[in-house]
């Protein structure tokens, strides 16, 4: 077999894979190529869930077959060994005779998990793994966590100041950052499987928390609201995305929460431990219901306690060039709100630009 650069190949894999954002889960994203003589013959990506998958595609796209046994396919993660919604994908490598195969990183699937590599090696194909491995992590962080340790990836977002505010003294927070910030914010939306708020941030902008300004998918919508004392009337409630209400298992009989169920609203409840909604038993119900990734959009108390109880993956804080004064509220500290003895430990990513706002990307180090 001929030499490659396989980091290469495997970088437009990557490409592919994430091409899926928003449309597979609660499977995983993965991206494919077929490289004969140095050549891309064939492309392929996981575009839906339940549809084909990524391999499957990148072999179908080849025009002429017969190249295929003096191939190299790349592919970004493990390839399935198993019967789900479609037929293993080892099963069609082996079938088709491709000699070589490249794999970013292991699936931790359990039905998978190793099983894939030890197929295609007893197939006699050469196999090599973990190029570009830590990117191929990172494209399914969500998927990854969920296997590995039975809990939803989860993304704070936060949008504030350059004084570190996060809403004026009388409660004002809506439009901190620019239009393209904005657009940016509805996309991520549209990428995770649901977008959490609490109760007072609904109330203060009878938030909808959906997507409209870009193309994508409505995430899941769910609301920590202890006492279900929003009105019925909230714009949560709407028919535009499924909703999901947690409240506390104390009032599991009250009569609002049979209203809810009738407008097709989901409700759970969880226990609470000092008069607040015990979050880590909150991100357990809804990996229950294959919600592998949430994305938090509340005020600085629900920042706080998720931050408190070491919950958080990931940070996201859009800074806009404003200043709200010395009066208004910040981030981490409203009155009432106590944060960790130690300092949260984060791995920032290269900061990006939308408008005049910078966007700070950092990942809790564990």
């Amino acid at each position: 077999m001929p030499q490659y650069d396989d980091a290469f190949f495997m970088r437009r894999a990557l490409e592919l894979a994430l091409m899926g954002a928003g449309s597979v889960s609660p499977n995983p994203m993965v991206g494919s190529v077929i490289v004969y003589n140095g050549e891309i013959i064939g492309e392929g990506y996981h575009q839906q869930f339940g549809g084909p998958h990524a391999e499957v595609l990148a072999i179908a796209s080849v025009a002429e077959e017969e190249l295929l046994h003096q191939s190299t396919l790349y592919v970004t993660l493990e390839p399935c060994s198993h019967f789900g919604k479609t037929p293993p994908c080892c099963d069609l490598i082996i079938e088709k005779e491709i000699q070589r195969v490249v794999i970013g990183c292991r699936d931790p699937y359990v039905e998978v998990a190793g099983r894939g590599i030890e197929m295609l090696h007893a197939a006699g194909i050469s196999v090599t793994e973990g190029v570009l491995e830590a990117d191929c992590l990172k494209c399914n962080e969500a998927f990854i966590k969920s296997h590995t340790l039975g809990l939803p990836f989860v993304t704070l977002k936060l949008a504030q100041t350059l004084d570190g505010k996060i809403a004026t003294s009388l409660g004002a927070s809506r439009w901190i950052t620019g239009e393209e910030s904005r657009r940016e914010v509805h996309r991520l939306r549209s990428t995770y499987d649901a977008v959490m708020t609490s109760e007072a941030t609904v109330r203060a902008d009878d938030a909808q928390l959906t997507v409209r300004h870009c193309a994508g998918c409505n995430p899941v919508r769910v609301v920590l609201d202890t006492r279900l004392s929003l009105p019925l009337e909230s714009k949560i409630f709407g028919s535009e995305a499924p909703t999901i209400v947690i409240a506390s298992s104390s009032l599991a009989s009250l009569p609002k929460a049979a209203q809810l169920k009738k407008r097709g609203v989901t409700v759970l409840f969880v226990d609470e431990h000092v008069g607040k909604l015990d979050l880590r038993q909150v991100l357990l119900e809804l990996h229950k219901r294959k919600i592998f990734s949430v994305l938090v959009e509340g005020g600085s108390r629900l920042s706080a306690s998720f931050i408190r109880e070491k919950l958080v993956d990931k940070i996201l804080i859009f800074i806009s060039p404003k200043l709200f004064g010395g009066d208004a509220l910040s981030a981490f500290a409203p009155l009432g709100i106590s944060m960790p003895d130690q300092a949260v430990n984060l791995r920032f990513e290269p900061p990006r630009f939308f408008g005049h706002d910078v966007l700070l990307e950092a990942y809790v180090a564990t």
